[in-house]
């Protein structure tokens, strides 16, 4: 890249957003090293469009669900610091496109077609690289992720080469499992996410995976050696003591509408109330992002967009405390794999009246 290319870059130039990442992670960030980064990371807003357009295109007339996300920025900052050796101008998630998917097949056919796309953005990740369904991440993460390069022959967005977006590809068992985890981390101190808290509740959410994955997929994830009754007698056992599925079958899903405007703000607030806010245009959409973040420092704010407001539902339901989909999944998986007609009781009702342990208050 050329001086004057290399100058036009969101934020001055890639080493410009690194200082200022790495000014955040030590804490000596100045105000200037925030305006460098919120304009590298407002300039991916048109990264976001192109290849929801392009995704958009392909998946005209299917099943599958398109939706995007603007990543926040207390997640980049949060991680910034689980990643020491990270630089800002290199993490891939910033931008974000999810495709949710009936089944693996229907998943792997569109992933397979998509790399043969001619276009002039570089897939920078190679094919199996974040193949989580062939080798699932020690929580139970299990999806694929590819990581695209932004580049154009036109003047228009030429300032934008090197940009990162990353593409999302799920099942929709792997979409509720991974909704739940969002939402224990919601209501709870603990993050299975990211392998944070109590440890029953990410050996929980890992067991729980491997019960969607036999039961609706006919793969194995992180406990290959385990038979299927094993895996549902030891999920169960933790159930009992945490409680678990019957705090998120206790919640309130929350019932914000969201507007046919596609660009979506959602605002989860301390007292677990979603706010939702829409607005016609991308531009303005972003803007009241990062005034709303300003604002609400530590609350959970997301942008996100999609082309219907189920689609926003659906694709983001975490933010709805909707987990009703992965306990429906749980709970025949586990009647599945055992052979039971039903759960036993005491998984079901133990703490009935109780929230999980280690929950908000």
């Amino acid at each position: 890249m050329n001086q004057s290319a290399n100058q036009d870059f969101p934020g001055g130039s890639k080493s410009r957003v690194n200082r200022a990442g790495n000014a955040v992670r030590d804490k000596t960030a100045e105000i200037e090293d925030y305006l460098v980064i919120e304009e590298w990371r407002a300039a991916h807003r048109s990264v976001l469009n192109t290849f929801q357009a392009i995704l958009r295109n392909r998946t005209r007339d299917s099943k599958i669900t398109v939706a995007q996300r603007h990543k926040r920025r207390s997640t980049i900052f949060d991680k910034l610091a689980r990643f020491p050796e990270m630089q800002l101008a290199r993490m891939d998630d910033v931008a974000g496109c999810r495709l949710i998917f009936q089944d693996i097949a229907s998943l792997n056919k569109f992933r397979t077609n998509f790399h043969k796309a001619r276009f002039h953005h570089k897939r920078k990740s190679e094919s199996n690289k974040y193949n989580y369904i062939e080798n699932p991440k020690n929580t139970g993460c299990r999806g694929i992720h590819d990581v695209y390069s932004y580049d154009v022959n036109s003047e228009t967005g030429k300032n934008l080469k090197g940009l990162l977006v990353e593409i999302q590809y799920r099942t929709a068992v792997q979409h509720a499992w991974a909704t739940a985890v969002e939402v224990i981390g919601f209501i709870t101190e603990n993050q299975p996410k990211f392998e944070k808290g109590d440890d029953r509740y990410n050996h929980s959410m890992a067991l729980s995976s491997e019960i969607l994955a036999r039961a609706y997929e006919n793969k194995k994830g992180t406990f290959p050696e385990k038979s299927d009754i094993e895996i549902v007698h030891e999920f169960l056992a933790i159930d009992a003591d945490l409680g678990l599925l019957n705090v998120l079958r206790g919640l309130n899903t929350a019932s914000a509408e969201v507007g046919e405007n596609r660009n979506s703000i959602l605002i989860f607030h301390e007292s677990s109330e979603l706010e939702v806010r829409t607005y016609r245009s991308a531009t303005e959409a972003l803007a009241a992002l990062f005034e709303l973040e300003k604002e609400l420092p530590g609350t959970d704010v997301v942008l996100v967009k999609a082309d219907t407001s189920e689609e926003i539902r659906f694709a983001f339901k975490n933010y709805f405390s909707d987990a009703r989909d992965f306990i429906r999944l749980v709970e025949d998986g586990c009647q599945q794999l055992s052979g039971k007609k039903q759960i036993q009781a005491k998984s079901r009702t133990k703490r009935s009246s109780g929230r999980a342990k280690g929950a908000r208050r």
